[in-house]
């Protein structure tokens, strides 16, 4: 397991260069928007516009706060997306554009390289004691607000912890969190 603190990450602009992404992280390490497998991020969003296109990629997107946006998806009816809704997957490559509904937004963003990965993405409620079983593959827990611990390890708002394959068991999780649970399998 590897603790990847808020403060660490690694702030860069987007691709199409209409804002500012916070790199959590990416495999394989140090690796450009062009060659990694996989890769986890946050971005604020401030204006309406297109989204970058990232050709062999397929995305994740969730709300973390604000409102939210519509996504106009191409060969997709409109998707409104806020932080209610389910984490939305859909191809980066497809041309994509986002219409704020009410000033701005951060979301999560997982993508994994098309035919080699997949993941998933889904949102946890933590609130006392349990355990909790990480399947194969890499799996990251962001917390979103609150505080957690995992087998010892605390996460604040905005830490995320890396476990991966070989750290495949059952484990202990505490606290009061709203935390994103995300899985990336090579296919």
């Amino acid at each position: 397991m590897k603790l990847l603190r808020a403060s660490d990450h690694k702030r860069m602009p987007w691709k199409n260069g209409g804002g500012e992404t916070v790199e959590i992280a990416v495999s394989p390490e140090g690796v450009g928007l062009a060659d990694f497998d996989w890769r986890v991020s946050m971005a604020t969003v401030a204006t309406d516009g297109p989204f970058s296109v990232f050709p062999g990629i397929d995305r994740t997107l969730s709300i973390l706060d604000g409102e939210g946006m519509t996504l106009f998806i191409q060969g997709r009816a409109p998707e409104r997306l806020t932080q209610a809704s389910e984490p939305l997957p859909f191809a980066a490559d497809a041309p994509t554009s986002a219409t704020l509904i009410d000033g701005t937004i951060t979301d999560l963003n997982v993508m994994t390289r098309r035919g080699r990965f997949t993941h998933s993405v889904r949102r946890v409620s933590v609130d006392g004691n349990s355990k909790v079983a990480f399947e194969a593959g890499t799996t990251l827990v962001l917390c979103h607000r609150g505080n957690a611990e995992i087998d010892g390890t605390a996460l604040n708002a905005g830490d995320c912890l890396l476990v991966s394959e070989s750290d495949v068991a059952e484990r202990s999780i505490s606290g009061k969190a709203q935390l994103f649970w995300i899985t990336i399998k090579a296919i």
